[in-house]
């Protein structure tokens, strides 16, 4: 640009020098941004734009550079790519936490994602029996392998694990009592308890025993003529240790028996298997309920279970028919792609041997530590280089968690990277957090002991690619 243009474009600009809408709409220079976006939408982003300007301009702030057709074509580009841009997107869960409940819980497997791109864009059978040429039952998609899984005699599935404890209480004990023990009142994620679900489903609590010891008596006196069922909820987002005692699910049923009253069982997390069989921490299995006697057993689909965000109910044929037909049932019910999504990965437990390479969060939780080691050594060179000399990135040993209530006391032998500023060079552990968390595809790590803590173990080899094309947009 010569000289005396150059020095015309900085000179200022009055309201009146704004361009109209109409004239750029034909201008050369948005074509191509009309041609993307639509005329719709660019319209109205020119229009807010200008009056954006028109502002300045009445500031003194406008210079006639800012009224070129390709200025305003880049501004004008720039906030179009911004607004289009999708406000949930992929990250890296560097974390620690696998099942985060924050980054959606659960990845869900190759074979899940497959099953829902098949059905996403075409007709399914979902509510239609192509046996009869009849309207169907959409638990049945799912009911067989439920039911094979766990030892139930019926299944079905709504949209997350709170709205199981919802709906059967609703139908069960609405205007009655249920009781449970005092130190299983829990409170799960977002300040939401046991006892708000309780009041909202019309039934009256009642709590036994103390915070840390309840014991069968407890149960027994509490008995009466308004009792509905009893309740035994699994503590998996906390522990209670030193003097303890609980109710065993077999012994609660055996009173429940005594008294014809039901017993159910919400086990949050809700493992389908013995996750000692891979030297993981052990927690109750959905099977372990149904053979202790519970009549209902609640768990959630996106936890240990590896799948969609569901809420799965297994238990008596007869109260899960009561659960089909109540009207609440169907504000809950969840559609075709929660539906093929939790089909494929229940299939995957049919081979067990084959779990732990196939199913995603499992093979998250058995990554071994020398894996991890050798991922670290990779990586490492390649983070130093993105974060220049007012960081040091060093290799170390983590501990990872499971994450969303799942054996919150247990801990697994991890490695990542951990980063600490170095003195002198006025670098910021937190303007390096924000900064990663604004890359296109965010690095979630966190912040312990003066170092950023980057945990591998939600890392996968096939990810370490995109991960490193991801540190070449950082700008620190």
């Amino acid at each position: 640009m010569p000289a005396s243009e150059s020095l015309t474009t900085a000179l200022p600009a009055q309201a009146a020098d704004i361009p109209s809408v109409d004239r750029l709409l034909r201008a050369p220079a948005l074509q191509e941004l009309l041609a993307r976006h639509g005329r719709t939408s660019v319209t109205a982003a020119l229009r807010a734009q200008l009056a954006q300007l028109r502002q300045c301009a009445i500031a003194g702030q406008l210079e006639q550079r800012s009224l070129t057709d390709a200025a305003i074509a880049a501004a004008l580009g720039a906030q179009l790519s911004l607004a289009a841009r999708p406000a949930l997107k992929p990250v890296f869960n560097l974390s620690g936490t696998v099942l985060h409940t924050n980054l959606g819980r659960a990845l869900l497997p190759p074979e899940a994602a497959r099953a829902i791109a098949q059905v996403v864009s075409a007709p399914v059978n979902l509510e239609f029996d192509l046996v009869s040429g009849r309207r169907g039952e959409r638990d049945t998609l799912i009911e067989r392998n439920l039911c094979e899984l766990t030892g139930a005699a019926a299944a079905m599935v709504v949209n997350n694990n709170a709205a199981a404890v919802l709906l059967l209480l609703s139908v069960l004990a609405r205007r009655r009592e249920v009781v449970v023990s005092r130190g299983e009142l829990i409170e799960i994620g977002g300040s939401f308890r046991l006892p708000d679900i309780m009041r909202r489903a019309g039934v009256r609590l009642i709590e036994v025993g103390t915070t840390n010891r309840t014991h069968p008596q407890d149960y027994a006196q509490a008995l009466c003529a308004r009792t509905a069922l009893l309740m035994k909820v699994h503590t998996s987002n906390y522990a209670i240790s030193g003097f303890t005692a609980s109710v065993p699910l077999g012994e609660l049923v055996r009173l429940g028996r005594a008294h014809g009253l039901p017993v159910v069982a919400d086990l949050g997390s809700g493992s389908l298997i013995d996750l000692k069989r891979w030297h993981l921490p052990a927690e109750p299995t959905v099977r372990e309920a149904i053979e202790a006697g519970a009549d209902l057993v609640t768990f959630s689909g996106d936890k240990l279970l590896g799948g969609p965000q569901a809420g799965l109910l297994v238990g008596r044929a007869d109260l899960i028919e009561r659960l089909r037909r109540d009207p609440l049932r169907r504000a809950l019910r969840v559609g075709k792609l929660t539906l093929a999504a939790l089909e494929a990965v229940l299939a995957l437990y049919r081979t067990p041997e084959h779990l732990a390479e196939r199913l995603t969060t499992l093979r998250l939780l058995t990554r071994p530590v020398s894996q991890l080691q050798l991922q670290a050594t990779r990586l490492r060179a390649a983070l130093q280089r993105a974060l220049g000399a007012g960081y040091a990135v060093a290799e170390m040993p983590l501990f990872s968690q499971i994450g969303s209530g799942a054996l919150p006391t247990e801990q697994l032998p991890s490695y990542g990277l951990g980063v600490s500023a170095v003195k002198g060079k006025r670098a910021s552990l937190a303007r390096l957090e924000e900064a990663l968390r604004a890359l296109p595809r965010p690095i979630i790590g966190r912040i312990a002991e003066r170092t950023l803590r980057l945990d591998l173990r939600c890392l996968e080899p096939s990810d370490e690619a995109d991960f490193l094309a991801t540190l070449d947009a950082l700008h620190l």
